[in-house]
């Protein structure tokens, strides 16, 4: 006669560094588990109490006290339910990330992640000792297999934990979303479980932590492969896996299995969840968009709303001589479709005074590039100065195809807190705008259509600068994401003199993106912290 024990996916948006919140939602998470959910085992994410990457903190000998105290009150105050519960074990000098079964009183038994990643996102080595031992711990007379995150990606932990006897692995993780990574997380677990011949219960962290966002997607995959429950992406809770014990055999049950339709819909929901994190977390009161009539600004606009609602959102449009009549009532069109409050602040004053002040330094004049970067340096002092004003936070707009060519201003349009389009090239900008529109109304067709412009001279387009924005993105992502060098992107059929303009550009910029605001990463190499650059070099290949 087969049994049932219940585990609950604690899918948590926990807080870096903030130990006591983080055991706030932890025990909060344990007591309903118990006494609504009526689970026998509840596993958290990775580093649950400090929450992930909590990076140079864990140096500081302050949050080791709290990790320690943290865990005896676990100790203490959690009965008739276990947990398994991430944090940094501290030993002597050492430091390892753990993951511990808390139950009756006591911890039972200790997990030291094995492997390491040190690599794109990931410093790992950095901070934590590898652990050895396999762990199989004991719930309800089940052997569950206990491995965390990067062990999962490597055959050894999780082989030698079903040598050992387990007959249901457990993996918390802190696992950061990229396009494409539910995909590969998936493929990689039927493996496992090919391998192994046992189920896998796979709890994800969810919520923005600076650049990165953790997409959540907790699930249970059986031992033949199919997905048995899959938590929704993006959003916090309690989802319990019901799994059937016969004998030595386990699965789980089938329930709820989510899902997003495409990869616009996962993308724009990270972008959301980042912006809703980054401001939420650093208490900003809301967020300031300037508002250009172009597709960047309308894109973050709707974001920002998406994100924080419309009424801790403000637009500004600040109109020169060389805006047009079609960008200022674009702006005040999608300003009116999401009901934000927009302001309109011409910024002829601020530039005229800026070329009288100049005038002495420079009795040439300010034509060309300079003038049209004085243009934009104008409208970031008036921005930061509104968001100093009000705590609200400025949103930059420029997307990743701009920033990686450089076709930005310091101290203008890159000025700012947080840039929700920093990892989005400007062709996923528009399947985002279409995505956004099929939800409601949100960006007004004429600004898609438009041709994409900076307006910062008479008929200026971005063509001018640039090639066309499909063959740009092109280029970038196979060099930029792909590490390719000049020779084989143009085997791929470019024009070797496009290229080469391409990449020269991208290098010149190294020194504008070590400056600009951190943004939501959405794809495998990001600006930052996947992509390391220096920005004095030699190497042009």
């Amino acid at each position: 006669m087969s049994a049932t024990l219940r585990i609950v996916m604690a899918q948590l948006d926990l807080l870096v560094g903030d130990v006591a919140g983080n055991l706030e939602q932890v025990i909060a998470a344990a007591h309903r588990s118990r006494d609504e959910l009526h689970a026998q085992l509840v596993v958290y994410p990775e580093l649950t109490l400090t929450s992930y990457p909590p990076e140079d903190l864990l140096f500081h000998s302050a949050l080791r006290r709290e990790v320690e105290a943290g865990v005896r009150r676990l100790t203490e105050q959690i009965r008739g339910i276990s947990l398994l519960v991430g944090y940094p074990l501290y030993e002597g000098d050492r430091i390892y990330n753990v993951a511990s079964l808390v139950s009756d009183g006591r911890v039972q038994a200790t997990y030291r992640k094995q492997e390491l990643p040190n690599y794109s996102v990931f410093d790992e080595k950095r901070y934590f000792t590898p652990g050895s031992d396999t762990c199989v711990i004991n719930v309800g007379g089940v052997p569950l297999g206990v491995i965390i995150c990067e062990d999962i990606w490597h055959a050894g932990p999780p082989g030698r934990a079903a040598a050992a006897g387990a007959s249901l692995l457990l993996i918390p993780n802190a696992s950061p979303f990229e396009s494409g990574k539910q995909r590969q997380r998936e493929q990689l677990l039927r493996q496992r479980v090919a391998a192994s011949g046992i189920p896998i219960v796979y709890v994800n962290h969810v919520g923005g932590q600076d650049e990165l966002v953790f997409d959540g997607g907790s699930l249970a995959v059986n031992s033949d492969g199919t997905v048995a429950v899959r938590a929704p992406n993006f959003e916090a809770g309690l989802y319990p896996v019901d799994i059937r014990i016969d004998g030595r055999r386990l699965a789980a049950l089938p329930g709820s299995v989510h899902l997003d339709r495409s990869l616009e819909e996962s993308v724009y929901r990270a972008i959301v969840l980042g912006v809703r994190d980054y401001a939420g977390k650093n208490n900003f009161q809301g967020a300031i968009v300037g508002l250009s009539g172009g597709i960047d600004s309308a894109l973050t606009l709707a974001i920002a709303v998406d994100a924080l609602g419309r009424d801790n959102v403000n637009g500004v449009m600040m109109p020169s001589r060389y805006t047009s009549k079609l960008s200022v009532e674009a702006a005040a069109e999608q300003a009116a479709m999401l009901g934000v409050a927009c302001q309109s602040i011409s910024i002829e004053p601020a530039f005229e005074a800026f070329r009288e002040s100049l005038a002495p330094a420079l009795p040439q004049g300010i034509a060309g590039v300079t003038e049209q970067n004085l243009q934009a340096r104008c409208r970031g002092v008036l921005l930061m100065a509104m968001s100093n004003r009000t705590g609200r936070l400025l949103l930059t707009t420029g997307n990743k195809s701009e920033l990686a060519v450089g076709y930005a201003t310091l101290y203008g349009d890159m000025a700012g807190g947080f840039a929700p389009l920093k990892d989005v090239t400007k062709t996923l900008v528009y399947g985002l705008a279409h995505y956004r529109n099929q939800l409601s109304a949100a960006i007004p067709e004429s600004v898609i259509r438009r041709a994409p412009s900076a307006e910062l001279a008479h008929g200026q387009k971005d063509a001018d600068s640039l090639p066309p924005y499909e063959v740009l993105d092109a280029i970038l992502t196979a060099y930029v994401e792909e590490d390719k060098t000049v020779a084989e992107i143009v085997a791929l059929g470019f024009d070797a003199g496009v290229v080469k303009q391409v990449i020269k550009m991208v290098q010149q910029a190294e020194y504008k993106r070590r400056q600009s605001p951190p943004g939501v990463r959405i794809s495998r190499r990001a600006f930052s912290r996947d992509r390391r650059y220096p920005v004095t070099s030699g190497y042009h290949r």
